[in-house]
């Protein structure tokens, strides 16, 4: 089972200029990940730049919009994820309950976790098998 560990954004990550975490919260970080990676069940983990360096495709009435950042809801952005593979929706929260607060110690934040759909969700179709055949990154 995969799980997405959301870290949502808040303003001062949308208004950084260069990724520059306290050196706490980043040996915090670090020290987690490697744990996940030692453990076997990291698959990804990453930051994302500011909303600004980025973009949307709206899609309304059969058409295509491309809107650039920055946007300005930070509730509603990510700042970063981990991807992990576990065996249990249990084993996951373990992992979750155990990730650094994104912001530093004592800060008001919040980080979200998703299962990821698996091929065997799509049941049997024509579909479903295509996408089983799909290459993954642990092929």
């Amino acid at each position: 089972m995969r799980f997405l560990i959301i870290v949502r954004s808040v303003p001062e990550f949308e208004a950084a200029t260069q990724p520059v975490p306290s050196e706490a919260l980043l040996a915090a970080m670090t020290d987690y990940h490697a744990q996940l990676a030692q453990a076997g069940v990291l698959l990804d983990a990453n930051g994302l730049k500011p909303s600004r360096d980025g973009w949307r495709i709206r899609y309304h009435g059969g058409q295509r919009t491309v809107v650039d950042g920055p946007f300005t809801e930070t509730k509603e952005l990510i700042a970063g994820y981990t991807l992990i593979q576990v065996r249990s929706r249990a084993e996951a929260l373990e992992w979750a309950r155990r990730f650094p607060n994104p912001v530093g110690e004592g800060r008001d934040a919040e980080i979200e976790v998703r299962p990821l759909y698996e091929p065997e969700d799509f049941g049997p179709s024509p579909a479903a098998e295509r996408l089983r055949a799909l290459p993954t990154l642990q092929d």
